[in-house]
């Protein structure tokens, strides 16, 4: 399906193709095609940070890959299981149709955080040091990955009269809230913020990290307020990102009064 995508106010008139190139009968996607640029970028900024980190470049590439493979399928899982109705129990093999949208970085946040400790125990690397650089390259991915969802025409808001406002056959008439762009465009600050701050050789190892749980939690409460599609907790009306990202910003905020706060002082 193509998308005629419209920003009425701009001027704007886009003829949007989710499909790339097709080979034989597979068809290649350019949510994929996107994803795996972020990925390329974010493994590129890695690689060439891991010194100010003192971690080894061939550390680097094999936590990367190991942490993405895992945070891929996570970040699937979490999707499917917060999806709402029976969409996926009664079309399982959809499931493995990634290349078609829907996965959540939160799954991704968690299922990677939790492979760099492992790994982080195993290769005794300080776990601080880790988080901090795989936070940055996880912002370059977010900032680009969420083109992603511009492509399929996912991840809007509700109606808004902004100069920016987006319409599409899937937006049912009504120009909306391009969500995608402001979550885009915030990770992209965020990155920006943390890539200078991170400079500065005085701040504890960690901090990084938990800034960039801090300020990207704040930021899907604001969004995810926006959107309409956003999934819920089974049987209720909360909002799962909006719920994870309080939680992210409650304990950051502890985490960076009590544990670097005092001692940076």
């Amino acid at each position: 399906m193509t998308y005629n995508v419209l920003f009425p106010k701009l001027g704007i008139s886009l003829k949007i193709n989710p499909i790339a190139f097709t080979i034989g009968f597979v068809h290649v996607h350019w949510y994929g095609i996107i994803i795996a640029l972020g990925f390329s970028l974010a493994f590129f900024y890695v690689s060439k940070r891991s010194r100010d980190f003192v971690i080894k470049e061939i550390e680097i590439e094999k936590f990367t890959i190991i942490t993405s493979v895992v945070s891929i399928i996570s970040a699937r899982i979490y999707y499917v299981l917060f999806y709402p109705g029976d969409f996926y129990f009664k079309n399982p093999h959809k499931i493995f149709f990634i290349s078609e949208g829907g996965i959540a970085i939160y799954g991704a946040v968690f299922g990677g955080l939790l492979t760099l400790c492992v790994l982080s125990k195993l290769n005794n690397k300080n776990l601080g040091s880790v988080l901090d650089l795989m936070s940055l390259g996880v912002l370059i991915g977010q900032t680009i990955g969420r083109w992603g969802n511009f492509i399929n025409q996912e991840a809007f808001g509700d109606h808004t009269e902004l100069p920016w406002g987006m319409l599409s056959e899937n937006t049912f008439g009504d120009t909306v809230h391009p969500c995608f762009f402001y979550e885009s465009l915030g990770c992209f600050a965020c990155f920006v913020f943390l890539h200078f701050y991170s400079l500065n050789r005085k701040y504890k190892p960690g901090k990084i990290f938990f800034l960039y749980m801090l300020i990207y939690g704040l930021m899907r409460i604001f969004i995810e307020q926006l959107r309409t599609d956003s999934l819920l907790i089974p049987y209720t009306s909360i909002k799962v990102s909006q719920l994870v990202g309080a939680l992210m910003s409650i304990i950051s905020l502890l985490a960076l009064f009590t544990k670097y706060y005092q001692i940076e002082k």
